[in-house]
């Protein structure tokens, strides 16, 4: 558990990302439907340069992907990550 995401170059795994409510908030908005960076920066009353750490640390977590179209960035929700951690989690609940 809270192994290190090979695609990270800084370290963060998706286990630190979860240790911020403001990213787990970010996480659910994702959950319903991929977001642009403005609409999810209109759900919190934080500076750009905040809501931008946050997605930051989502995306090298990698629970959230970025992608880009035209001048509009496009966040959502990783689900292969998240299943990674439905199974990290699930060894708690083996007898």
């Amino acid at each position: 558990m809270g192994r290190r995401n090979n695609n990270d170059a800084h370290g963060i795994t998706a286990w630190d990302a979860l240790a911020d409510k403001t990213r787990r908030r970010i996480l659910l908005l994702l959950h319903s439907r991929p977001h642009t960076a403005g609409e999810i920066a209109d759900q919190f009353e934080l500076s750009a340069a905040t809501v931008s750490h946050h997605l930051a640390v989502l995306r090298e977590s990698g629970l959230a992907v970025c992608e880009r179209r035209a001048q509009t960035l496009i966040y959502s929700l990783s689900t292969a990550a998240v299943q990674q951690l439905v199974k990290e989690l699930s060894v708690f609940l083996k007898k």
